[in-house]
């Protein structure tokens, strides 16, 4: 066990699982917190409250910082915009603060949704440009910790999938709730590309470049890339219900009225850094979705 004091911020999402259940086996002294107690072993903290996770490093002196959580709903962003700005880029900013004021090492989790989609990949170097709210917010955040600390790494996630049925609250277990519900179509879009990113595989990344020492910002996904409809169309195969769900292509035109904020029509990443240093943990999207699948088979 790693004789490190370990600080987890807003570790209640999809994400935060993952992170948790692969520290809490690896390190002396783990506190995981979040404003939403879904677990028992999260503590009560708001991260956009300055005081709040101050008190946090002085009382539990961590050597090292993860900050975690954001509001990742794209439309709920576009209609809060003081929240999702105290959230996500506030948020990241008191914990820089904090980092540098306490020489404590920094983990920032980013997104592919940073870049406007005119290119097909997108490497670790390449000029981020958001054009939604929540990719502007997450943006900020990733800049004021690159500009602020020395002692930083900063992750770049692609399609997040992982933490099950009670927390996965994207593509995934949107797909899922529709076939519980009984749908015998599922209307998919094909004009979006992306690179999905397994929590558990995300985890165990973030953990191997830490112990590297090798700061600074990764591309960090799975193996391969696809379409919306690729996944769908694997997640109903490995459920086994290709033969009792049809799958309809539709263009993101159909749903403008429910994901009305503006997407990149691709957002795939390209690990370029990970794999020159010898650090990418990611398997291939397809086994991990295979893995991931086994979880929702016993709600079928």
């Amino acid at each position: 066990m790693i004789k490190e004091r370990v600080l987890l911020l807003g570790c209640g999402g999809m994400l935060g699982k993952a992170v948790y259940d692969l520290f809490v086996s690896k390190y002396e002294n783990v506190l995981a917190t979040d404003i939403d107690l879904n677990e028992s072993w999260i503590s009560y903290l708001d991260f956009r409250d300055y005081k709040q996770v101050e008190k946090a490093f002085v009382d539990f002196q961590p050597n090292l910082v993860l900050h975690l959580g954001a509001l990742t709903d794209l439309e709920y962003c576009e209609q809060n915009p003081e929240n999702t700005w105290l959230t996500n880029a506030l948020g990241p900013e008191n914990t820089a603060i904090l980092c540098k004021q306490y020489n404590v090492r920094m983990v920032y989790i980013s997104t592919a949704g940073i870049f406007d989609g005119a290119q097909e990949y997108y490497t670790d170097f390449d000029q981020p440009n958001p054009i939604c709210l929540y990719a502007k917010s997450k943006y900020y955040g990733e800049c004021f910790v690159k500009n602020h600390l020395d002692n930083y790494f900063i992750f770049r996630a692609g399609w997040m999938m992982g933490g099950g049925v009670e927390k996965d609250k994207k593509f995934i277990n949107k797909i899922f709730k529709q076939i519980k519900e009984g749908a015998k179509e599922l209307y998919v879009v094909d004009d979006k590309l992306g690179t999905p990113t397994y929590t558990k595989d995300f985890a165990l990344g973030i953990f191997t470049v830490i112990q590297s020492s090798l700061y600074g910002l990764y591309n960090q996904v799975c193996k391969g890339s696809c379409s919306r409809l690729d996944v769908a169309v694997e997640f109903v195969k490995l459920l086994g219900l290709e033969n009792k769900i049809t799958i309809t292509t539709v263009s993101s035109d159909y749903f403008k009225a429910s994901y009305f904020a503006p997407r990149p029509a691709s957002e795939k990443l390209v690990n370029m850094k990970l794999d020159a240093r010898g650090l990418n943990v990611m398997r291939d999207w397809k086994i991990c979705l295979e893995e991931y699948a086994k979880e929702f088979v016993p709600f079928l």
